[in-house]
């Protein structure tokens, strides 16, 4: 029977595909305009490529942004400005809340797991006021433990207080739907 849905962070609670374009919307019309004129649209665009759908981090983004559009910009201050702004722009997709409301009525525990930066994707799970659902969240880089390894999964369960055959991962990524099966072995 299961008792508790652990779920991913990124493309599953918070919309980060929605998120992202907002802030580099943002970051666009506050620094890269006034530094250089390049087409919103196509900055925006050419970031969001180069971002691979998170699997980038932003270090490579920027610098490549910087090389490509020869902007006379520091790739560490819009690096820093990612990092701390980026949480202002963090929206939830559709029925988030009411979801968690229910699967919390219901009596499932409710856990996260996330790859990332702590104080990046806590930033983040703040913006959405979602934190109060969750009984466990383990963020990679806290954890020291990234997914798809099997102990991070296993790890929550654990903290969670059940069995890893009664817990199910919600998330974006198809290869991670594969854990459960192998983590019961």
């Amino acid at each position: 029977m299961i008792r508790a849905v652990i779920f991913d962070l990124d493309g599953t609670l918070l919309d980060r595909s929605t998120s992202l374009y907002h802030f580099v919307v943002d970051q666009y019309t506050r620094i890269i305009h006034n530094a250089k004129s390049i087409g919103m649209e196509r900055y925006t665009n050419r970031f969001i490529e180069l971002d691979h759908r998170g699997y980038v981090w932003k270090d490579r983004v920027y610098q490549e942004l910087i090389k490509e559009f020869e902007l006379p910009l520091d790739w560490n201050e819009l690096l820093a400005d990612y990092t701390s702004g980026f949480s202002k722009h963090a929206v939830p997709f559709p029925n988030t809340h009411e979801v968690l409301e229910r699967l919390k009525n219901y009596g499932f525990k409710l856990g996260i797991i996330t790859n990332g930066f702590g104080d990046f994707q806590s930033s983040n799970i703040e913006a959405l006021g979602i934190r109060k659902y969750f009984e466990v969240i383990l963020i990679s880089e806290i954890e020291g433990i990234r997914k798809p390894d099997p102990a991070i999964f296993l790890r929550a369960a654990e903290r969670m207080g059940v069995q890893p055959q009664a817990c199910v991962y919600v998330g974006d990524h198809p290869g991670m739907t594969l854990l459960r099966a192998r983590t019961r072995e």
